[in-house]
């Protein structure tokens, strides 16, 4: 009987023994770099995965990492359920716990995409559809249904996105990264169009936007921008043509081939400020914050003319005869 006794104490801490050790190693294990050192993988977890398939995602996207231990680890945690999907980055010192945490936290592999200053929306669209880590889910939709997608009160989307950075995680909608940066112009917009000056001669933040549009196209030299604004204020007030040349090209559409002649200024288009007074029905480009700022608060001047002095500068003139001196002196 004693014999037994002993056996089955001998038995019991032998379990326990091997329990610890046990123990022991899946936590080293838990904290033991999955890479050591190798160069870091990316990978996506599909939406609506459960840790058991999103730990086999993990070994088949080539991650060294044993689906049944990761599995554990995260039922032990208490965070099977709160792994989040999207693309990931496993940095090459990344261990299995910081690695979970990641998942849970939504920490994902970011990309980012730049719209420049002064493009027209054909341009950023190109942009966004090039983009190699961007889902694509409106190739194929109009203008129009993008907006609608987006959620815009507007149907014509030119003007209507905030030029800048904008960082998102891998493999986002491209209509989210579109959301992103309307809901900037927007904000930006109702930001300046509160501060703006009082008499100007639009009366909506959307012509403001247009204004805004104008004065990028035009501006050659960023200091010249509250100018170039002014004298587009001064025409509009004195009921005189815009007369500017990126609204007949913007107009013209595929059209335009480089050059602009005189045939070009004559042909009416919508946006042919030329032949039409006022503001074009629609922004004309994609304007940057300090534009928006120079369409609504101006500098103060009594300009009415300006013409590229050929250095990315301007002169400006408050009559006609100056301008036409200016004219032959700088452009002829």
């Amino acid at each position: 009987m004693a014999f037994l006794k002993k056996l089955l104490l001998s038995i019991i801490l032998l379990a326990i023994g091997l329990g610890a050790a046990a123990t022991w190693a899946f936590l080293r294990w838990a904290d033991t770099s999955i890479l050591q050192g190798a160069p870091a993988v990316e990978f996506t977890i599909k939406s609506g995965s459960n840790i058991r398939s999103a730990s086999r995602q993990l070994n088949a996207a080539g991650i060294p990492l044993h689906p049944l231990l990761f599995e554990a680890l995260a039922r032990i945690q208490g965070k099977a359920s709160n792994l989040k999907a999207g693309s990931f980055e496993l940095s090459s010192q990344e261990t299995p716990r910081e690695l979970l945490q990641k998942m849970v936290d939504g920490k994902f592999s970011l990309t980012s995409l730049g719209i420049i200053e002064g493009w027209n929306f054909k341009q950023m669209r190109s942009a966004v559809n090039a983009h190699p880590y961007i889902r694509h889910d409106s190739l194929t939709m109009s203008d129009s249904e993008l907006m609608k997608a987006i959620g815009s009160e507007y149907e014509h989307p030119e003007g209507l996105f905030f030029p800048d950075t904008y960082r998102f995680a891998k493999n986002s909608s491209d209509i989210q990264v579109y959301q992103l940066a309307h809901q900037s112009m927007v904000s930006h917009l109702d930001e300046v169009w509160k501060k703006r000056a009082e008499n100007l001669p639009y009366k909506t933040p959307y012509q403001a936007l247009t204004m805004a549009s104008i004065v990028e196209k035009e501006t050659g030299q960023a200091s010249e921008r509250g100018m170039i604004a002014s004298v587009f204020v001064n025409r509009l007030r004195a009921g005189m043509l815009l007369q500017t040349d990126p609204t007949v090209i913007y107009g013209m559409g595929d059209q335009f081939k480089g050059n602009i002649r005189k045939r070009d200024l004559t042909t009416d288009t919508p946006y042919n400020t030329y032949t039409r007074a006022g503001l074009p029905p629609t922004p004309i480009a994609l304007p940057g914050l300090d534009s928006l700022k120079a369409a609504v608060n101006p500098e103060p001047s009594n300009a009415y003319y300006f013409v590229a002095r050929g250095n990315g500068t301007s002169q400006f003139s408050e009559n006609l005869s100056d301008h036409n001196k200016a004219v032959n002196k700088y452009q002829r």
